[in-house]
């Protein structure tokens, strides 16, 4: 007669895993991404508004400007928050401040 054995299943251990080592490659690449992608973006953008504040600090009158919606023109008074700007002969608008996008010509020094 044959005898059987009977193999009794041993419970396989099977080890638990430590939570910061799941999460440990995750928080690398975003600390990673952060100090090579958006930091020096920011600092990019900054620099930009920076510059622009400025360009927008010195305007005078005779300046030759674009506007964000690409109206080319001279500044004629600059007021606190806008600006008179003149188109054409006879033709003058009054636009805020942050419409300007570029200065095309600084006023010639008398």
């Amino acid at each position: 007669m044959l005898e059987a054995f009977a193999q009794t299943a041993q419970p396989q251990t099977m080890q638990q895993a430590n939570p910061i080592q799941l999460f440990l490659p995750f928080v690398l690449f975003l600390g990673i991404f952060y100090f090579m992608v958006i930091r020096p973006e920011m600092r990019n953008q900054k620099k930009k508004q920076d510059t622009h504040k400025n360009m927008l600090s010195s305007l005078a009158k005779n300046d030759e400007v674009i506007t964000t919606s690409g109206i080319h023109g001279t500044v004629m008074n600059v007021k606190d928050q806008t600006i008179i700007l003149k188109i054409d002969d006879d033709v003058k608008i009054e636009i805020q401040k942050e419409a300007i996008a570029s200065l095309k010509k600084k006023r010639e020094k008398e």
